[in-house]
């Protein structure tokens, strides 16, 4: 059976005006073991001047895997999301994640499928995506670095949908990230679709959907920030169970709004997989 490991998206300093240092703090404070930062291309104000929680990967990848190693943390993937059909974007910009991500120490980069062209078809489409993976596999396969395809937009938004997706090429740097709330938002049932494809899945982000965004929200957005483990829609016992059975490990990576969100994900979440790993 694999490990359940525990980590947290750094999304929640969004909320809070944080910075990455201010967010990498907090992450060890609260006890999470694990982080996923975003990285981006270029300079931008706000988190040059500590108002985000981004890095840019002009700067030395060894100053992130010693922000993380000095606390303790480990980072489980880089956030690297990048329009998978719109190549002219994507490539180089993944190719420079997974050489960042090899030198930062993380196992895996983050991506998923969209905003599209407005003028292709979707045939066009999964060409293009074709295209982007091909030339970043090319990549990441010497380098031991994983491509985690996140459920996020319209390419990725159904069990069917994805499956195309995984087999656009053959490479063994292909794998799932799946998000629970975004693919709950899509109407689909989360917990059935991990267990369809647990043996594919290495990385998970944990998000939960309150009830009323649940309502008012599911069908008409494919991505949100989410709220506390434990206070939305997600059975979390359903899914940490069928994590508890797989035959690998994978990093559940807390996606939530906000740093009180952060701490009580964590004591639930912790609770849980406790429980669940120890009987």
């Amino acid at each position: 059976m694999g490990e359940i490991k525990l980590g947290l998206n750094l999304e929640f300093a969004r909320f809070e005006n944080g910075s990455f240092d201010w967010a990498m703090d907090q992450a060890a404070e609260i006890g999470y073991k694990y982080v996923e930062p975003m990285v981006y291309w270029g300079r931008e104000l706000l988190s040059t001047a500590g108002y985000f929680h981004t890095r840019s990967m002009l700067d030395d990848p060894l100053l992130m895997r010693d922000a993380a190693e000095s606390r303790g943390l480990t980072i489980s993937s880089l956030s690297s999301h990048a329009p998978l059909a719109k190549p002219d974007v994507s490539v180089d910009y993944l190719k420079q994640s997974i050489r960042y991500a090899a030198e930062v120490g993380s196992p895996m980069i983050m991506v998923d499928d969209g905003p599209l062209p407005t003028w292709t078809t979707e045939a066009e489409n999964y060409t293009l995506m074709r295209y982007t993976l091909q030339e970043a596999a090319k990549v990441a396969e010497p380098r031991g670095i994983k491509i985690a395809i996140e459920t996020h937009g319209e390419y990725t938004a159904t069990p069917e949908r994805l499956e195309k997706i995984m087999t656009l090429i053959d490479s063994p740097a292909l794998t799932i990230n799946l998000d629970t709330g975004n693919s709950y938002l899509s109407e689909n049932d989360p917990h059935e679709w991990l267990e369809q494809i647990v043996g594919g899945v290495t990385h998970l982000h944990a998000k939960d959907i309150g009830v009323e965004d649940a309502k008012r929200l599911r069908g008409k957005v494919r991505g949100m920030l989410g709220c506390a483990c434990g206070d939305g829609v997600i059975d979390w016992e359903r899914i940490v169970k069928t994590l508890h059975d797989a035959d690998h490990d994978v990093v559940l990576s807390v996606e939530c709004g906000g740093l009180d969100a952060a701490k009580k994900s964590y004591t639930y979440l912790t609770d849980l997989i406790t429980r669940i790993q120890g009987s």
